[in-house]
């Protein structure tokens, strides 16, 4: 191996090693009923809730992904296939920092919008193609 090769392949590692850790951590189902609904999934899944408030639950084994039920007080039903109320869920990415996985992010082209509605526990952050995601310490 050259000694190019060699300072090159570090230099690799270490910019890996730079970038914040991300995990896959849920998808989030948007829905008037969240305990109702983590109730249907719960029976279906046998996966207990591991964290609930009023308007979020989430359902997981320790340490592994789960389903969370999040409500949106202007919640209407999908109205899958015919496409005029659109699908209804997003992916929650576990991080260890919120601020260097947010900027790390940012600066791959994501964007984020104005509202935030618990920027400490959680960000939302919209995908390149304006999809809407969350980053969180939570899981």
């Amino acid at each position: 191996m050259s000694t190019e090769h060699t300072e090159n392949a570090g230099n690799a590692e270490h910019t890996a090693s730079a970038s914040p850790a991300f995990r896959y951590a849920a998808v989030t189902f948007d829905c008037s009923d969240p305990a109702e609904l983590a109730r249907f999934y719960s029976e279906m899944l046998g996966l207990p809730v591991t964290f609930s408030t009023e308007d979020f639950f989430f359902l997981s084994r320790e340490g592994a992904p789960g389903l969370g039920f999040h409500r949106l007080a202007d919640h209407r039903r999908p109205t899958w296939p015919d496409g005029d109320q659109g699908k209804q869920a997003h992916l929650e990415v576990g991080v260890d920092d919120l601020d260097a996985a947010e900027a790390h992010l940012l600066a791959r082209g994501a964007e984020k919008p104005g509202h935030q509605p618990s920027p400490g526990r959680w960000r939302v952050l919209l995908d390149p193609a304006g999809h809407p995601f969350c980053i969180t310490t939570l899981v």
